[in-house]
């Protein structure tokens, strides 16, 4: 699939994130409907870059999102739900952010941003990005090739 575009209704789909201590599905026509979000996507959990600066620059930047009209932050990974939840309380996310499994990456792959890891021993991933989607719609968004510059918390505040 190609990759998804500013102006492009992002693609119906199903997500986990743990709720009282089981994996949820959380359907993207309700995460999306109505609101302004900030969805960004980390190549996985725990890893050096993603831990380091990626999710902890939403976290720290959540309040400032949120006074440009953000309504939900989302950290999206080709992890299972129960690594997710285990991540976002490790980074004390609190609910800051909603910590998102796509286990299989089937909605990475229907976003056209799936990430082909194999030679870094990591198989099937997400590219590193962000977006901004209002109301399903994507008015924003921002793809990393290598490193974190253009999908950081801090680059998608300079754009809103």
């Amino acid at each position: 699939m190609a990759k998804i575009k500013v102006g492009a209704r992002v693609p119906s789909g199903k997500l986990q994130s743990m709720k009282d201590g089981r994996p949820a599905e959380v359907s993207t026509a309700d995460l999306f409907k109505g609101k302004r979000v900030a969805l960004f996507s980390v190549p996985g959990a725990f890893t050096p870059t993603c831990s380091n600066a990626h999710l902890p620059g939403f976290v720290k930047n959540a309040r400032a999102l949120k006074a440009k009209g953000i309504d939900t932050i989302a950290c999206l990974s080709v992890n299972d739900a129960f690594v997710m939840g285990a991540w976002g309380k490790a980074q004390k996310v609190g609910d800051k952010v909603i910590m998102l499994a796509d286990g299989n990456a089937a909605y990475t792959d229907k976003l056209g941003l799936g990430l082909d890891a194999r030679k870094w021993g990591m198989g099937r991933r997400g590219m590193r990005f962000s977006m901004v989607v209002d109301n399903g719609v994507v008015t924003q968004l921002n793809v990393d090739t290598s490193g974190l510059k253009d999908s950081s918390a801090e680059a998608m505040l300079e754009k809103l």
